[in-house]
């Protein structure tokens, strides 16, 4: 049995069919190539058809690009049972898309042959058969995906089968088994395709759906009783509950089976691409993903995050940075010192958590939070702060006034923010408008800040939250605001409070565009006060 297990990416058409999720053309050309360079074997362009021009105009643009790694696939359908081959429309349109490997799907369950096709049992399987062959002929590799595989199998084992041997009589060079309504749990699976292993000859491959949330599962035992390939799609992305998750199957088969995919440098880049794809589909990322989510290897418990610090295999399942994502250490009621040392490190690497002045670090942080600071959400703001307080960085620029103006009008109400800041010793005195305070002010902000650091141009506001700390204060209550912000490369959050909320926004903002600046290697720093007290 190889060891070799192709990765089949169905993003830019099952993924597509996502609710909330719409790929323009130029969108679906970039995916394509960035699966081609994490190295996926095959990427599913999306059904070819007139009535859809723009997965047709994506055939033509894609033949344009010189991808290494991945096979452009054209998806459609068995021909009509009324047609002939080479008569058949769709068959056609497969062909005319000019790719070197075309993924067909049939029916495999009497259910669809009779109340969909409204054909019969026998003409369904002559369907498949001829279709095949008919591409086959025509010198393309041929994937053969039998649509509701399992749910066939369950009602008709030797009539699913059939089709299989269908197919494979056709010249499939894969026969892919397809859990199209996600219902089959994997005990089933596993007895399905063990007795599948024994009546075809064809190699075979799985596309799980996840209705019933076992998707990667139902993927990775398929591989373990003998698939040599997985389809899917990144970050789960999928009609109904999604696709199984290629974000969490491409490392489990390298980290977990042992199996190769990808490879292991290419690997590395698994998390970059799962936000790209986030940025593109423009929905949030998932910070819960397995493997790639920000929350995946992110540790909040006081004990948890001393144990880790002493030994990370205590808490971790595999090495966050073989997936391309951190470690993270989360602040909050729950931490310690040992916390704060720990997420320190990089600034002061082996830093006693009993020092003096972590530990006023400490009280300060609790006092913060106190006042309804939450570091959890924000370690944006805390790596300022603490950095701050170390005198490790400086400000990049300081604040003389602000203020913003509300006008209601017969159309609407307009803001407009008025910022005086001193940037490099030159003040800069800016008005912006905006479609809301948080906006204008923003706007404001950049306009006098943006000719010394052209680099915040690349950052831009993910999302905005504020919560009311305390309602039994009324209108003078203190107030939270969260913003998360992106570079397109990583995605940090912020926060501020404060009982004005315009006040809270601003404090979040300015860590906000501070954090980038940090990260860039744009603030001034200096010898941490730590270090000099640590060796005193």
């Amino acid at each position: 049995m190889s060891n070799r297990v192709q990765i089949y990416d169905s993003t830019l058409r099952d993924g597509a069919q996502a609710e909330g999720i719409a790929f323009s053309l130029d969108d679906k050309l970039m995916i394509a190539q960035r699966l081609d360079a994490l190295g996926v074997h095959y990427v599913e362009g999306g059904w070819p058809n007139p009535t859809n021009p723009k997965d047709m105009e994506f055939f033509n643009r894609i033949r344009e690009l010189p991808l290494e790694n991945a096979k452009v696939t054209a998806f459609g359908s068995t021909r009509r049972a009324n047609n002939h081959p080479e008569d058949d429309a769709i068959l056609n349109t497969l062909l005319q898309a000019g790719t070197g490997v075309v993924t067909l799907f049939g029916k495999s369950w009497e259910l669809h042959v009779t109340h969909v096709l409204r054909t019969t049992p026998d003409e369904n399987l002559t369907l498949i058969r001829d279709s095949v062959a008919f591409i086959a002929s025509h010198g393309r590799e041929v994937v053969y995906d039998a649509e509701h595989f399992f749910d066939g199998y369950r009602a008709d084992p030797q009539y699913a089968i059939a089709t299989l041997l269908a197919a494979q009589e056709g010249g499939a060079g894969i026969l892919v088994l397809c859990d199209t309504n996600g219902g089959t749990l994997t005990s089933e699976l596993r007895e399905t395709i063990e007795d599948v292993k024994t009546k075809i000859t064809a190699p075979f491959g799985i596309h799980t759906h996840n209705d019933a949330g076992v998707g990667v599962a139902n993927a990775l035992a398929a591989v373990e009783t003998g698939a040599v390939q997985v389809q899917g799609t990144f970050n789960g992305y999928g009609e109904r509950c999604g696709n199984a998750n290629l974000c969490s199957i491409i490392p489990s088969l390298e980290l977990k089976l042992d199996r190769s995919s990808i490879g292991p440098e290419k690997l590395a880049g698994l998390m970059d691409v799962s936000r790209f794809l986030s940025e593109i589909a423009n929905v949030h990322h998932d910070h819960r993903q397995p493997y790639v989510g920000e929350s995946a290897f992110a540790h909040k418990g006081g004990v948890h995050i001393d144990a880790m610090v002493k030994q990370p295999a205590t808490y971790e399942h595999c090495r966050p940075e073989l997936v391309g994502n951190e470690r993270r250490f989360l602040l909050s009621e729950q931490s310690g010192s040992a916390a704060i040392a720990a997420k320190l490190n990089h600034l002061l690497p082996g830093l006693d958590k009993k020092h003096p002045a972590l530990q006023r670090l400490l009280r300060q942080i609790k006092q913060l939070e106190h006042e309804g600071y939450v570091f959890e959400a924000a370690e944006a703001s805390f790596e300022i702060l603490a950095r701050k307080a170390l005198g490790a960085i400086s400000d990049p620029f300081r604040l003389i006034g602000f203020r913003t103006i509300n006008r209601k009008s017969a159309d609407g109400t307009e803001v407009e923010a008025i910022v005086k800041v001193e940037v490099g010793g030159r003040v800069y005195h800016t008005v912006a408008d905006g479609d809301g305070p948080v906006n204008a002010l923003d706007a404001a902000l950049r306009q006098g800040l943006e000719p010394v650091y052209p680099i915040l141009k690349d950052v831009y506001l993910e999302d905005y939250k504020v919560r009311v700390l305390s309602t039994r204060d009324g209108t003078a209550a203190r107030v939270r605001v969260l913003i998360e912000s992106s570079d397109s490369h990583r995605v940090w959050n912020t926060i501020g409070v404060s009982e004005n909320i315009i006040e809270a926004s601003w404090i979040a903002l300015v860590d906000s565009l501070t954090y980038k600046l940090l990260r860039e290697g744009l603030l001034t720093e200096g010898e941490p006060v730590l270090q000099e007290e640590a060796h005193a």
